[in-house]
């Protein structure tokens, strides 16, 4: 494939995410409804009164999906913003027709929140500001070090929460994955010549751990990229990856970081290893930190000022504290939220530079 198609396909991956759309009502929609939220009085009690918060979610699940999950947010938020010093008058929630649908209505303020994957926000950051990362399960090991992931094996779940993820390069037990390995372990750097006489498997472009993460990873250490790699192979799936590489058929397999706790049955069984996948692979790249998804904040929103981010940001972590806001962030892949800064998505703009150089090469 030529380098200038597979760039292309990696553009759009940067707005894939974990999130699912979710309302009746389409974000393009809202935009033309021209309404403007009114922040100009205060209630008795002393909150301040906002008309009509509008909430954007980007389509990436069906919205039949996912409305019934997601209709107690509304209350969740209207009843958490009212402890805050805010009576909401409604929770507007639509759906955009895309990703760039979404980071536009935020930049335009025709949108006042949007949970957005990461991808978006770097696009459109000139129009949003981030307040906060979604957050998943962690590991055991967190290190840039792939000697420490080997050191440590096996990686296990902890209940921290965590705001980001690793994509890794595992070696297998070929002659040229044990020679890896042992290069690694030894403390040694891996050159160009090593990992481009490796055999590999990738995933497709658009998956941030089975290519864009490690292609980025590349380019950092040798100023190269999947597309420069002589002897790659993109594989349907993490369990075929997995397969080629218990067979020896790959050397090299690009994967998310928990990846082996999900394949160490089908290593021995399916996969008919004798070792464990603990004992016949190794790591030989860790890749910069995969932040999630983000609650975004337009910047020219009426009601978007300090406070009320504050207010926000607040009431979002509430919601994820409860086990009956847990129930409905759920159906995004969240467990909860953590503040966030721009610089934390410094990766993902990397990920751009890279998409764009890619594009100006072929």
């Amino acid at each position: 494939m030529k380098k200038k198609a597979l760039s292309l396909l990696l553009a759009g991956v940067m707005c894939i995410g974990l999130l699912a759309g979710c309302g009746g009502q389409n974000t393009e929609d809202t935009q033309g409804s021209g309404s403007t939220p009114d922040t100009s009085s205060t209630q008795e009690s002393g909150n301040k009164t906002i008309d009509t918060l509008r909430i954007a979610f980007v389509p990436s699940r069906e919205p039949e999906e996912i409305i019934t999950a997601t209709e107690p947010l509304k209350q969740m938020l209207t009843d958490e913003l009212a402890k805050l010093g805010y009576d909401v008058g409604e929770v507007d929630i639509t759906v955009g027709t895309s990703y760039e649908a979404v980071g536009e209505a935020l930049a335009a303020g025709t949108a006042d929140v949007g949970l957005i994957p990461g991808g978006t926000y770097v696009l459109y950051d000139d129009g949003c500001d981030v307040l906060l990362t979604a957050t998943r399960d962690g590991l055991s090991i967190d290190s840039d070090n792939a000697k420490d992931w080997n050191d440590n094996a096996p990686t296990e779940p902890t209940t921290e929460q965590v705001t980001s993820y690793r994509a890794l390069m595992i070696a297998g037990p070929s002659e040229k994955g044990k020679e890896l390995a042992a290069k690694v372990n030894a403390g040694e750097e891996l050159t160009w010549e090593d990992v481009s006489s490796a055999n590999w498997s990738v995933a497709n472009s658009s998956s941030p751990a089975g290519y864009i993460y490690p292609s980025l990873w590349l380019q950092e250490n040798f100023d190269k990229n999947i597309t420069d790699l002589p002897h790659a192979v993109q594989s349907d799936s993490y369990g075929s990856a997995f397969a080629r590489l218990a067979s020896g058929q790959v050397d090299i397999v690009c994967t998310y970081a928990d990846a082996r706790r999900d394949y160490e049955d089908e290593w021995i069984g399916e996969y008919g290893m004798t070792n464990s996948i603990w004992d016949d692979t190794a790591v030989v790249g860790v890749t910069p930190a995969i932040y999630n998804d983000t609650i975004s904040v337009s910047k020219t929103s009426p009601i978007m000022d300090d406070d009320f981010k504050a207010a926000l940001s607040e009431a979002f972590i509430n919601i994820g504290n409860t086990e009956e806001g847990k129930e409905v962030i759920a159906i995004y892949s969240h467990n909860g939220y953590l503040p966030a800064k721009s610089s934390d998505y410094d990766s993902e703009r990397a990920a751009q530079e890279m998409i764009q150089s890619l594009n100006s090469a072929g």
